[in-house]
């Protein structure tokens, strides 16, 4: 062991020293990165917001949804979760919103909504007759919501939030033509609506089109729980199951879920015994022209790793409890080897098997990683509608405290669980 210590060392004091004979390059000369700049962050934000990726030839074009929007009303939108942005509103129907003089029963006023681009996520095209001709889907349609400061599901927005309000699943089921999401799944399209139906709000399954597993075993439904995209600064992976980077995902989704016309690589998804949909479509290789994807990822990249979590809001948990609560996540109950304070997931290889962490194997192993991701807990008050972990299997933080108390074998006291849970609020 004393030898290959000095080898390792001779070899790098050999080496440094023709680093410094090499010339510099012309980055070099201008020193390290800086932070991206503020138009960075700003073009990060509209892609965000605003950007569909070309996804209309899919939504509008292909499956016509728009025609099925035309007809929603702006309360039947609101109970599957859309949203409202009150800053695109003009000051006057603020005003009239206020008063209750908005005919929310009305799909007129839906259009209305869609060509003021106030709809989070969503974006109408309207033709020169003024009739909506199309439409298309932004990153914000999941992973935004707003603060409700004007109305339920109308005010300023949230970027990076989970929409755990959002019923994916229906608003895609009323699409008039599904045929070619059951041509894909080769399947028919009542199969697709009672799989589209079987989500629920704040679900959505983005490995269906890749495996085709419609399903758990068990008969439950087999999507995830939509999560949020704040606070990511530093952390290794993203999403449940953890088999990419953020800029991985952003690609994913764009070119696969979405449906943009960009391009996407994973050699993985290719493996036609694990992901028979994607071997066979060669989804797992697109490259869709124009590419209208890749050249917007590093100003997308920079914005989403610009949106801190959010601070819980003061007297939203008891502040003695979480004292004591952070003692305990750190010491007894034994949360902290994991979730590693600030970043509250490891530095690192982020992933555990299914058997680590006392939970089946289903979504684990629709990943290439077959293991789950060490899920950041900062802003975890957030994102308590429609459960906890990947599919949402425990209701509360008190469900979750108790799995891990008896898997682990804690010992944690009644007092000590609570004190845990007011910890975990205040993230």
């Amino acid at each position: 062991m004393r030898n290959h210590r000095t080898w390792g060392f001779l070899t790098l004091a050999a080496v440094v020293p023709l680093f410094a004979l090499l010339p510099l390059t012309e980055r070099d000369r201008q020193g390290p990165p800086s932070a991206p700049d503020a138009a960075t962050l700003e073009e990060g934000r509209r892609i965000f917001r605003y950007d569909t990726f070309g996804d209309e030839a899919f939504w509008g074009g292909a499956l016509r949804l728009h025609e099925a929007i035309q007809q929603v009303s702006p309360r039947t939108a609101l109970s599957v979760g859309l949203k409202v942005d009150v800053d695109a509103l003009p000051r006057n129907v603020q005003n009239q919103l206020r008063l209750g003089r908005v005919d929310f029963d009305d799909p007129a006023t839906t259009l209305t909504l869609l060509k003021l681009n106030a709809v989070v996520g969503v974006t109408g095209r309207f033709g020169a007759d003024g009739r909506l001709s199309t439409m298309g889907i932004q990153c914000a349609f999941c992973h935004s919501t707003v603060d409700d400061s004007l109305a339920p599901g109308v005010g300023h927005r949230l970027d990076g939030w989970a929409n755990r309000d959002l019923d994916v699943g229906k608003i895609v089921s009323l699409a008039p033509n599904l045929q070619p999401i059951a041509d894909l799944l080769q399947t028919d399209v009542d199969t697709v609506k009672t799989v589209l139906l079987s989500w629920g709000p704040g679900r959505f399954d983005a490995i269906l089109d890749k495996d085709g597993k419609a399903f758990r075993p068990d008969g439950g439904q087999a999507g995830t729980l939509i999560p949020p995209v704040f606070g990511l600064a530093g952390v290794n992976l993203h999403t449940w199951t953890g088999f990419g980077s953020v800029p991985y995902w952003n690609a994913y989704v764009a070119v696969t879920e979405m449906h943009g016309s960009g391009t996407f690589f994973d050699a993985r998804l290719s493996d036609p015994g694990q992901y028979p949909v994607a071997a066979r479509t060669g989804s797992w290789n697109t490259r869709g022209t124009p590419d209208l994807v890749t050249s917007k990822l590093p100003a997308l990249h920079a914005y989403q790793l610009s949106l801190r979590a959010p601070k819980a809001p003061a007297g939203s948990f008891d502040a003695a409890a979480a004292a004591r609560g952070k003692n305990l996540f750190s010491g007894k109950a034994q949360c902290a080897t994991c979730h590693v304070p600030p970043l509250f997931t490891e530095p690192g290889n982020n992933l555990h098997a299914p058997a680590e962490i006392g939970v089946d194997a289903f979504q684990a192993d629709r990943s290439p990683t077959h293991a789950y991701r060490t899920a950041p807990l900062a802003g975890l008050w957030t994102h308590t509608k429609g459960g906890f972990y990947h599919d949402g299997r425990f209701a509360t933080i008190d469900d979750v405290i108790d799995h891990y108390d008896t898997f682990f074998d804690l010992g944690l006291t009644d007092r000590e669980r609570t004190d845990l849970g007011e910890y975990l609020l205040s993230l």
